[in-house]
């Protein structure tokens, strides 16, 4: 096809790149249908409304000004990226244990994550700082949110009605919120 190369392909991409997104949470959400699942949702919700409340603060240009209008630090990308992929892996390790499957399937969403995130600097959409910034707060709030639900909040919840109550539809309001801002967006 004329005029179809791997740069069209991938600009094409991030137009739908929210609404795949919001298809593989609610897919996710569906066959596990735990509250863990819910709980993961919750987070990825939060780390992407923390991602854009830190690009209005730091308020730091991308790369070419004129391809996205809002600020680049850090990439929102990159952090939605390795919070999903440090989650996943976290969560597959707790599933599965540390075995010669979960090392390679790891390795492989691990250097997935890494190349999308690659691309935004490649495409000169991100600095490599502002890459390397969102996938480290990405992954760090993985790994915290991660934590709490196995350390904290699966004891509350197995032991209060409120905290159940509280955890569903926190959940829900932030699967709404992101469907609404796919939406608008």
């Amino acid at each position: 096809m004329p005029g179809l190369n791997l740069k069209s392909i991938y600009l094409r991409s991030l137009t739908n790149s929210k609404w795949l997104v919001f298809a593989l949470f609610g897919a996710f959400i569906l066959l596990r249908h735990d509250t863990e699942a819910l709980w993961a949702a919750m987070g990825f919700d939060i780390n992407a409304w923390l991602s854009i409340t830190k690009k209005r603060i730091l308020n730091q240009e991308r790369p070419v000004s004129t391809l996205r209008s809002d600020t680049g630090m850090p990439s929102s990308h990159a952090q939605t990226i390795f919070f999903t992929v440090i989650f996943a892996i976290l969560s597959l390790v707790e599933w599965l244990g540390i075995n010669g499957f979960t090392i390679i399937v790891g390795v492989f969403v691990l250097a997935c994550g890494s190349y999308f995130s690659w691309l935004r600097v490649s495409q000169q959409l991100h600095t490599l700082s502002q890459v390397i910034v969102g996938a480290v707060l990405g992954s760090i709030f993985s790994i915290l949110w991660f934590w709490s639900w196995n350390a904290i909040v699966l004891k509350a919840f197995i032991s209060s009605l409120w905290v159940r109550v509280l955890v569903v539809l926190g959940a829900i309001g932030c699967c709404v919120n992101f469907l609404l801002y796919v939406i608008r967006n």
